[in-house]
């Protein structure tokens, strides 16, 4: 039988809330396939952060480098800045581990109410492409003459050949699996230098896979039509801050980030990837047992998928699909009454 070692971060909050329940999902499908997960669980939290300093260990990656996954639950909590605990734990491995494609898939489902009329299940169903290294979210800068009239922060962008290319190449490939679409995301009528870079790179890799029909689009145009006709899209590509602030956007038009799934990947499998429910760690809701554990397990059916066995994915999603279809059990945020472990129970007793 093939096993496999996944690395869980239950993080904070309703990270380890979603993750419980997830695995146990998880565990049925494997064997059902006949394959079995074996999980190595690490405390690195904000919680973990306000005891030591530190959100992992200084050999955490070392632990984590050879295990075939890496399964995120949410991280984040009041008293420890955003900043603290995104660069003391997420940036550090999906740039440690060349995890250089954020993948964000976008579906309308049947029995999730949206906020938008037009995006309706069956038609709304595309990828947002983000790049997840470099960009603007760089360390490069500093704040200056601190405390003074002339105070100013810097904020570098950095944008390499090898990072934009490796990436739109990826995107082009996905457009290639899927219906053959891809829009860009740019806006190099406003920013002189790394935009008009980054078009230059996309139109150079669309001539390598002539059959995609290709787009660009400048980033606050392209927001406002995926709110006003979002099934037109297949595949969006975009740096990495117009890829994360459009990917939240379009996980909004299609119901809520609370359901939205990720992954970041390391294609070439050299590394890890990892895989995370887009939402945070809900101090709100945290310890009430009523987090919705949707967006972790389609997470965690995309890991199925990357591990090589879409049939066990593809089981895990369409059984969490039929749930919401239905309509009897949902959670609260999708406007039903149901905790964690009812919408978890309703997905193994369909489950074979």
């Amino acid at each position: 039988m093939k096993q496999y070692r996944i690395a869980t971060i239950p993080g904070d909050g309703i990270g380890g809330e979603v993750l419980t329940p997830t695995i146990a999902v998880l565990d049925r499908v494997a064997r059902h396939h006949g394959f079995s997960l074996d999980y190595d669980e690490f405390d690195w939290s904000c919680e973990r952060y306000a005891h030591t300093g530190a959100m992992m260990p200084e050999d955490g990656l070392d632990r984590i480098r050879h295990h075939d996954a890496i399964l995120l639950g949410a991280v984040g909590w009041p008293g420890v800045p955003d900043h603290v605990s995104l660069w003391g734990l997420l940036i550090p491995i999906r740039r440690t581990f060349h995890q250089y494609v954020n993948l964000r898939p976008i579906t309308v489902m049947e029995g999730v109410p949206g906020p938008v009329t037009r995006a309706l299940p069956g038609e709304v169903d595309f990828v947002v492409v983000r790049e997840n290294n470099e960009g603007e979210y760089s360390q490069d800068g500093g704040r200056f003459d601190q405390g003074t009239p002339d105070e100013r922060a810097v904020q570098q962008s950095v944008f390499t050949r090898r990072g934009v290319e490796r990436v739109v190449e990826y995107a082009f490939d996905l457009a290639e699996q899927r219906g053959g679409r891809l829009t860009s995301a740019t806006k190099s009528n406003g920013i002189v230098h790394t935009m008009p870079f980054w078009d230059e790179l996309v139109a150079e890799r669309a001539a390598h896979h002539p059959d995609v029909v290709w787009e660009q689009e400048h980033i606050d145009a392209l927001a406002a039509k995926v709110v006003l006709d979002p099934a037109r899209f297949d595949v969006i590509v975009g740096s990495n801050l117009f890829g994360d602030i459009l990917s939240d956007l379009a996980a909004a038009v299609a119901g809520g980030i609370g359901i939205a799934p990720s992954a970041n990947l390391n294609p070439e499998r050299a590394y890890p990837s990892m895989f995370e429910p887009v939402h945070g760690s809900a101090p709100d809701i945290a310890g009430k047992g009523v987090a919705n554990p949707l967006g972790a397990m389609w997470s965690a059916s995309m890991m199925l998928d990357h591990l090589g066995h879409p049939e066990a994915g593809g089981l895990m999603l369409e059984t969490v699909r039929a749930v919401l279809a239905e309509g009897r059990v949902r959670t609260r945020d999708l406007g039903g009454t149901a905790s964690t472990d009812e919408f978890t129970a309703e997905v193994l007793r369909r489950l074979p």
